[in-house]
């Protein structure tokens, strides 16, 4: 009894131990999501950018606060100008406002927009090597000239930055859709159907119709003599003819 709640007990806390850090990975996203408005958005897909603002708090505080909340594979130095905080699925840039030193500007990075757009070199005076050698596949990516967003006039990303919309909002990291779907079964006519002159297209486009299952049975051969609507009717047979006779038996000279 005592082994069995040991072994459930261990089960238990292997459980725990893979599902807290995928709890925890979203943290980051959802907490800049909830307390800092959307400033700017670039790119689409796993290659995004989402840019916020943080009043009156400096990148150092930011920074400790995320960092908090998540720990990251590599800090960059502290620093009241720029800072990097890297994880497994981003890296989040933070920055001192150019128009009012007081504010952050947090640049929530996918590890994919950073391949495309950062430089390598420009990280290096941030980044360890070993990171940096994991971030962009040991050289295979990081030859963009990008730098970030306070800079993005001067080393231009792939695609330009624009003002949030409000879908854009909803959209923020981290990028998870629930959708469900449906299995239709095709009918025998469904291309007859379509291909109708009096169906209109919006209604083949939309449904897809299907006729019941009909029932079928065994009937005999209309060459048949017997009208007989049995499903089978057992051959008539004859009896065995038995011819009678004489016979004997002679002796061999």
């Amino acid at each position: 009894m005592m082994n069995k709640w040991w072994h459930q007990s261990i089960k238990y806390l292997l459980l725990l131990s893979f599902i807290i850090p995928l709890l925890t990975a979203c943290a980051v996203s959802d907490s800049v999501k909830d307390q800092y408005p959307l400033q700017s958005v670039n790119g689409s897909g796993n290659e995004t950018s989402y840019v916020y603002r943080a009043d009156n708090i400096s990148v150092p505080d930011v920074a400790a606060n995320l960092a908090d909340q998540r720990k990251p594979e590599q800090q960059s130095e502290v620093s009241t100008e720029r800072m990097f905080l890297v994880y497994s699925d981003e890296v989040i840039q933070l920055d001192q406002a150019p128009d009012d030193p007081s504010d952050t500007l947090i640049a929530i990075n996918s590890t994919e927009y950073v391949r495309q757009n950062y430089s390598s070199s420009f990280l290096q005076g941030y980044l360890i090597a070993s990171v940096l050698d994991d971030l962009f596949d040991h050289g295979k990516y990081g030859k963009g000239k990008y730098r970030g967003y306070t800079t993005k006039d001067i080393y231009k990303p792939n695609t330009s930055y624009r003002v949030p919309t409000v879908e854009d909002k909803k959209l923020a990291p981290p990028l998870t859709v629930n959708r469900t779907g449906s299995v239709f079964k095709r009918s025998k006519d469904a291309n007859a159907s379509a291909s109708s002159p009096n169906t209109s297209s919006s209604q083949n486009k939309d449904t897809i119709t299907s006729k019941p299952a009909t029932k079928g049975k065994i009937v005999k051969e209309a060459n048949e003599s017997s009208k007989s609507n049995k499903v089978y009717t057992k051959p008539r047979t004859s009896k065995p003819s038995v011819k009678v006779g004489k016979s004997r038996v002679t002796r061999r000279r």
